[in-house]
């Protein structure tokens, strides 16, 4: 009984192991968070509205103006107007990132900027791991006008 109890305790002791051996550390999933957020802002550039709609979650919510905008479908109707055009109205870039230890959340904000270069607001977003090196966007928020501080 005691030799099963040992041997249970060392698989298991090898299973964490080998668990926390294939996770990304904390500053390889802030590097995949901030891709994803690059590769999000990417769609706008490209024009590409297929693909910004791969990066929202099912559930996802944007707050932004009057009305909150809930679940993928209903953001990617009403972005819609953004991917119309050959030129994106406004473009937006990380400058933060970070990620919960349990590794599942993250947070990413930055400046938003109009066609011309000019600041005229800032994004956060909130980022959940769907699967391994798969990150979908759970909250947005944009806000204008910006302050007049230093990120």
């Amino acid at each position: 009984m005691r030799l099963l109890s040992i041997g249970i305790m060392c698989i298991s002791l090898l299973m964490l192991a080998m668990a926390s051996a294939a996770r990304p550390s904390h500053d390889e999933l802030k590097k995949e968070v901030a891709a994803a957020e690059r590769a999000f802002a990417a769609t706008m550039q490209a024009r590409d509205h297929a693909a910004f709609t791969a990066f929202l979650a099912d559930e996802a919510i944007f707050l932004s103006g009057p009305t909150v905008l809930r679940g993928r479908e209903m953001i990617a109707n009403a972005w819609r107007k953004y991917y119309v055009g050959d030129r994106a109205p406004f473009s937006w870039a990380p400058e933060q990132v970070e990620v919960v230890e349990s590794g599942t959340l993250a947070y990413s904000g930055g400046r938003v900027y109009d066609a011309g270069g000019k600041v005229i607001g800032r994004f956060n977003s909130i980022w959940r791991l769907e699967a391994p090196g798969r990150w979908k966007i759970v909250f947005d928020r944009g806000e204008a006008p910006p302050c007049n501080c230093t990120p």
